[in-house]
């Protein structure tokens, strides 16, 4: 018998213990309605894995939604790291913090709250940099996150993105739309910016995995 893509997810997930922090965070995000799309668990533990690899002290999140990202996120940081998190919406901010805080990491996170591209201006103009980004945000934006992401990069950072295979959409040249055509030249950039080197992992629904280079 020979298992799918679907049954090889399955089986990783068997691996590890239940992680409390995150199981909470998932039930506070389904109690409250909010849409049930946090990062999978397995890349979550990718993310917490890149972060610490790195050494990242500043992260940057477009997209906060509960906070399971971000505690994926916060757990990699350097003992005095921060994380600034950017979200469209109060309630889903106010959320994320309160998971955030349950987790041991409410002091070391910040929000803005508003449109990202507003808050990336405003980030900008302060002159802050980041040496780790992860963008699970709107999709027919994720081109303009990377893109500031780049300006706002130190050297060697790493930047994250999920989502960048659409559910496979982006394979079908038969498909078209803005945010397709977003998420293809972001997928291009990956590959052939020459700021970047980076990769594209295939599993669950694609996450880009790039670093600046020096």
């Amino acid at each position: 018998m020979i298992f799918g893509q679907e049954e090889m997810e399955a089986y990783i997930e068997t691996l590890f213990p239940p992680d409390s922090d995150l199981q909470r965070t998932l039930n506070g995000i389904r109690s409250k309605g909010m849409p049930e799309i946090s990062v999978p668990t397995a890349y979550g533990r990718l993310l917490t894995l890149l972060v610490s690899m790195s050494g990242a002290s500043r992260v940057l999140e477009i997209g906060a939604l509960g906070g399971y990202s971000g505690i994926c996120l916060a757990r990699g940081m350097t003992p005095d790291g921060r994380l600034t998190s950017l979200e469209l919406l109060q309630d889903y901010a106010d959320t994320a913090q309160e998971h955030l805080t349950a987790a041991g990491f409410g002091a070391q996170v910040e929000y803005f709250i508003g449109d990202a591209s507003d808050s990336l201006a405003k980030l900008k103009q302060d002159g802050r940099r980041f040496d780790f980004f992860f963008i699970d945000a709107d999709k027919k934006n994720y081109l303009r996150y990377l893109e500031a992401a780049l300006e706002l990069a130190e050297p060697g950072a790493v930047i994250v993105a999920d989502n960048t295979l659409l559910r496979g959409r982006v394979a079908d040249p038969a498909r078209i739309g803005t945010t397709l055509d977003a998420m293809r030249e972001v997928n291009r950039q990956l590959a052939e910016n020459p700021r970047l080197m980076g990769t594209l992992l295939p599993a669950y629904d694609g996450l880009a995995v790039m670093r600046v280079r020096s």
